[in-house]
């Protein structure tokens, strides 16, 4: 049976036919077409503080798509943070950051390169700080669980393969005014900066990435927080 996903994407155009292998190649999930069910997001993501954006609507049949959900319960925050690791650049600011950064790749990595799909959290710029933290040590997992939940930022999907570009229908478009969606944006950004600072001076007793390292810890401990979806 079809299933039928609506797709919107953020930009500063008008997208009717996505192109497969455009795009940064250090993006959140690598190369792909970043969008999000949220059609209020995606109007968010398109605008700046100096023009409107597009607010690009699709549809896709997920039928025969593999897809992979880094949301769903048997991956943990440790597998997006891995992600991340592998395509995105991270500052390596002190010796535990850089032997952090390759037990997080060699033993909580998926290859999202493998599925025509892949949904997960969106690295904001606060988020990526946030994850930044977790990986210098500055931050313990459940801290990083807590924060990613900040802002309702939400989940984006990310088209992959070949395959699931060719089976993306373009379904029209709104304009998303920037006097009303940068200033929607930049509140997100600020509330959820405001709740981090306040829950990271607060003592946390739990995992730090120098202890996931010296325990030798997996992907099934139950002290890594599961990545529910929001």
């Amino acid at each position: 049976m079809s299933k039928i996903l609506t797709l919107y994407h953020g930009s500063s155009r008008n997208v009717v036919v996505p192109e497969f292998g455009a795009g940064k190649e250090h993006n959140d999930f690598g190369l792909g077409f970043y969008c999000t069910e949220s059609a209020e997001l995606a109007k968010e993501w398109a605008v700046s503080s100096l023009s409107d954006g597009f607010c690009n609507r699709y549809t896709i049949d997920t039928e025969y798509i593999n897809v992979l959900n880094l949301n769903n319960p048997e991956y943990t925050i440790l597998n997006w943070i891995a992600v991340l690791l592998r395509h995105r650049v991270f500052p390596i600011k002190n010796p535990i950051a850089g032997r952090a950064k390759q037990y997080l790749l060699d033993n909580f990595y998926v290859n999202v390169n493998a599925y025509d799909i892949v949904t997960g959290y969106r690295a904001d710029d606060s988020y990526f700080d946030y994850a930044e933290a977790f990986v210098n040590n500055a931050l313990s997992v459940n801290q990083l669980a807590q924060a990613m939940m900040l802002g309702k930022l939400g989940e984006q999907v990310v088209i992959k393969s070949k395959f699931a570009f060719s089976e993306l229908k373009y379904q029209g478009f709104e304009v998303a005014e920037k006097d009303t969606y940068y200033s929607l944006r930049k509140t997100r950004d600020s509330e959820a900066n405001s709740s981090y600072l306040k829950m990271a001076e607060d003592d946390d007793d739990g995992l730090y990435v120098r202890d996931i390292i010296r325990g030798g810890i997996k992907n099934d401990d139950p002290r890594i927080p599961r990545n529910l979806p929001q």
